[in-house]
């Protein structure tokens, strides 16, 4: 890529901040909750706001029992296109489904406020954010007038949050893209190579009710329940010791984040249900987890005879790891936002688990690189007061354009 092209893309993106931050602000406006998972009319917001552009939309309905068996009400998956010339087609993923607001924000999750420098609002960095950094990186390549070989196409998807079985892997599955290099939306200080698997299991273990007055004529669901969960946080401390070789994601963990059960008060609950959360690392095989932990929780349980135990698979994400061709793309985006960003930018995972696993699972290699602050705890990521500062998003817009541009780059 010629420092003219370099000049002409920067000189593009430099024009269009106000263009891009009006975009983006009207995707935070636009609720798209999931749960409850009724996104087919945010996805049509979005189409139509591409379309606004310029660019030709291509809506993809996911059929309503398909959805359905995911838990979601409705679903549209919007696909971009974009051909310069003979080459390889290279993705770029996010996705417009973002978890509840939740409670303790200071500012409004749907406004998309600017307060010194960064605009407020859940989605406004995981991940709507990067609909304008891929967007804007795609119209700032066609602006450019380079030679360039090769396509670009917009995965934008709506159901990460609930696991992304019906956004990239249905597009790819259903013959709808055959991309060869793929990039998902991630942070700007940062190029992730690899990141942690997730497994979720439901938890129930039931008994028998009883009169609080003469409790030894039931069977306790909650005190066979108290055991396991003893047991497994007891285990979890020696997750520490697994600490992963890969950079940035250290050590596997395990959470256990619902619960319920019980009748009342004055009643032996006769079932008690719980749903655990399992981090994976690289190092790590899926079902060697599964095992492990099936194994630790009947165990537990076996104390408890008359108390039935059950356990149910949720999720699956198997962890992320690098596939031949992802170096390519990490050393062309670590370069361009070391320059851009102006300091060095390396190569790393990180302890999350994305859609990006969707995309390697079929063969194609994927990186990570997008609009944000330093990391997720910065950017309250799925907490109150979710925030990505402009000045991020405009870097990461330049250095996904520039890095394609070298990419596809003819000779």
């Amino acid at each position: 890529m010629s420092d003219d092209i370099a000049a002409r893309i920067g000189a593009f993106l430099a024009g269009e901040r106000a263009r891009q931050t009006e975009f983006l602000a009207a995707l935070v406006r636009t609720p798209s909750d999931n749960p409850p998972g009724d996104l087919a009319g945010a996805a049509e917001v979005a189409a139509a706001l591409l379309e606004g552009l310029g660019l030709t939309v291509e809506r993809h309905a996911v059929p309503a029992d398909a959805a359905a068996k995911h838990g979601l009400a409705s679903v549209t998956n919007l696909v971009v296109r974009h051909r310069f010339g003979p080459g390889p087609t290279i993705a770029l993923n996010a996705h417009g489904d973002v978890v509840p607001p939740g409670e303790g924000w200071t500012q409004d999750p749907y406004g998309a406020a600017i307060v010194d420098g960064w605009m407020y609002g859940r989605g406004a960095a995981v991940s709507k954010s990067d609909f304008a950094t891929y967007t804007w990186a795609l119209l700032a390549l066609i602006a450019s007038g380079a030679a360039l070989g090769g396509a670009v196409e917009l995965h934008f998807t709506y159901d990460e949050e609930s696991g992304g079985e019906i956004g990239p892997p249905w597009l790819l599955d259903q013959g709808i893209s055959k991309p060869d290099f793929a990039i998902g939306a991630g942070f700007s200080y940062a190029v992730v190579d690899a990141h942690n698997g997730c497994l979720h299991l439901e938890v129930e273990l039931r008994g028998r009710s009883a009169h609080a007055a003469k409790p030894w004529t039931g069977v306790d669901a909650l005190e066979a329940a108290n055991a396991v969960l003893s047991t497994l946080f007891a285990w979890r401390r020696g997750l520490t010791g697994r600490v992963s070789k890969v950079p940035g994601i250290g050590a596997p963990q395990l959470t256990v984040g619902l619960i319920e059960g019980g009748i009342n008060t004055n009643v032996v609950p006769d079932r008690v249900v719980f749903r655990l959360d399992r981090r994976m690392v690289p190092e790590e095989a899926p079902a060697e987890v599964e095992a492990e932990l099936r194994e630790i929780i009947a165990e537990a349980a076996s104390g408890f005879p008359e108390a039935r135990c059950a356990v149910r698979r949720i999720l699956l994400a198997p962890p992320l790891t690098p596939l031949p061709g992802s170096g390519r793309l990490a050393a062309a985006l670590a370069k361009h936002a070391t320059r851009v960003l102006g300091e060095p930018i390396g190569v790393s995972g990180v302890p999350l688990y994305t859609d990006a696993r969707h995309y390697a699972a079929r063969g194609v290699p994927i990186v990570l690189y997008g609009a944000g602050p330093r990391s997720i705890e910065e950017a309250n990521a799925h907490r109150a007061d979710e925030r990505v500062p402009l000045s991020d998003l405009f870097a990461a817009t330049e250095v996904v354009a520039l890095a394609l541009a070298d990419l596809m780059s003819v000779g």
